[in-house]
Formats: C-alpha cells, structure tokens, sequence
C-alpha cells in the first residue's frame, strides 16, 4: 500500500505533461479532428438554407477552450487538410473534399482556425478574475461571432443575397443551437478544467 500512492501520484503527473510534448500535442491534435469529424456527422438538413445543422462548433469551441489558441488554430488546419484530401470529416451534406471548401458552408469551415484561436484566447484572458464557466461562455460567444460573420459573408457572396436573406439563410436558423452549443462547450471545459485540477 505504501508505494501504490507514488505510482498514482507519477502515473497522473505523466497524464498532465502529456500536452506539453510534441507527441503528446500531435495525439491530441489528431483525436480532437476527429471528435469534430463525428460531430459533423451529426448533421441535420434544412430545406431553405444549404447549410445543414450540425455540431460542429461544439467541437470547434471545445477545442479552442480546451487546447489554447495555438494548438486549437493548428488543430482545426489539420481538420480542414484531412477534409480536403478527401477524408470523410465534413458533413455528409456536401460534396466533400476540396469541393466542399468552396462550396456554400466554406465560409464556415474556413473560419475554423480562427474561432478556435478566439476561444483559446479569450477564455485566458478572462478565466484570471471571472469563473471559468463563465469565461469560457465568453470564449464561446466570440468564437460563434467568428464563425457566423465568415460564414455568412461567404454565403452572401456565393449565391448574391441581399442582408436580409443573408440573415434569415445563414445566422437565424442557427441561433438557438449555437446558444446550446456555446453552453455545452462551457460546460464541458470547466469540468476538464476542474478535473485537471484535482
């Protein structure tokens, strides 16, 4: 009983300098392409707007909360280099591949670096004298205004839409969501944060 505790105690030494290595950086780069690979799949449709709903800025602002603005900018390059050389990490909705990054949710996927970045950033900015919760919701908030000035900006471009029908296309419809997403993301950091802690 008397040398289980060190063995504990080096074993989650080891786990926490995992992130600070090359190699623990690159694993964790390319497990995170694919938590936000399956939550593009989980995509939903709509008829009005070529642009599905999915749970991809989940993963996006988890990411950059979760990996900080360098390693979550880098993670989110990576993703889109495995989407354009013809990966199954976009959403099932599209063509796929580099067709996908100039089609109507490029804007989007284009916006991922540095929404990843603006959440990393931001919640380290703020997470000093605000709780972490609440810093990462701020964290999420700018994110999502990235992502939705981006994506909409390329959508009104691509099919020439006016601002109205730009809002009701491309932010509307994915306003009550985002707001979810933003919280969840939130959630979900504090208690990795809270765990690391531990």
């Amino acid at each position: 009983m008397q040398t289980a505790l060190p063995i504990q105690l080096d074993a989650a030494n080891d786990i926490r300098q995992i992130p600070r290595t090359l190699a623990g950086k690159s694993f964790l780069a390319i497990a995170a392409t694919g938590l936000v690979a399956l939550c593009a799949h989980v995509s939903i449709p709509l008829f009005f707007t070529p642009v599905p709903i999915t749970l991809q800025t989940f993963a996006v602002i988890l990411i950059g909360l979760t990996l900080g603005p360098a390693l979550g900018a880098s993670t989110m390059l990576l993703y889109l280099a495995e989407g354009a050389a013809g990966l199954p990490v976009f959403s099932p909705h599209g063509p796929g591949g580099i067709a996908q990054l100039l089609g109507p949710t490029a804007g989007y996927l284009l916006s991922y670096p540095l929404a990843a970045a603006a959440a990393g950033s931001v919640v380290r900015a703020f997470r000093t004298f605000r709780p972490q919760f609440h810093a990462a919701i701020l964290g999420g908030f700018a994110a999502s205004l990235l992502i939705f000035a981006l994506g909409a900006s390329w959508l009104a471009h691509l099919l020439h839409l006016t601002p109205a029908a730009t809002f009701s296309f491309a932010i509307t419809p994915f306003l009550p969501g985002e707001v979810l997403k933003i919280a969840a993301a939130a959630g979900c950091y504090s208690a990795l944060h809270r765990l690391r802690r531990s």
